[in-house]
């Protein structure tokens, strides 16, 4: 498993536990940092991927909930919406990363931590920001 799934798994983790606890970020992460053995670049690229959710929130979730009909955010597992809340960062923020590697890394997280529904249900989601995005792009 390459460095950046293993922080995109890492990074999920740190997401649902502070979804779960609604606690400080901070305590959060220094948790992970405490009690999770992990490469220092990975960590370094999980924490900066929870922070960019974290600030970018609002954003993401309007940018899921746009594209999700007839489910809300609270209907949602929590594990399928933290791992579309990671990939609609990279999507929307991380120019530095392909958007079809976004997606394919979000599904096989999904297939690891999510039910058997989660994989098409995340790829359903994402795959409709990316024709959106490019056509929001081509009208400015």
């Amino acid at each position: 498993m390459g460095l950046r799934r293993e922080g995109r798994e890492l990074a999920l983790q740190m997401l649902y536990a502070q979804d779960s606890q609604k606690g400080e970020l901070r305590e959060t992460l220094r948790g992970f940092r405490d009690g999770v053995e992990a490469v220092q670049r990975v960590r370094e690229f999980a924490e900066g991927l929870v922070l960019g959710v974290q600030q970018h929130q609002a954003e993401i979730d309007e940018a899921i909930r746009a594209r999700s009909k007839n489910w809300s955010l609270s209907r949602m597992p929590r594990v399928d919406l933290n791992i579309m809340r990671l990939a609609t960062f990279e999507l929307l923020f991380r120019s530095d990363i392909p958007k079809k590697v976004s997606i394919n890394e979000a599904i096989e997280i999904a297939k690891k931590f999510g039910d058997k529904e989660s994989p098409a249900f995340v790829n359903g989601i994402l795959d409709e920001m990316v024709p959106c995005d490019k056509q929001e792009e081509r009208s400015e």
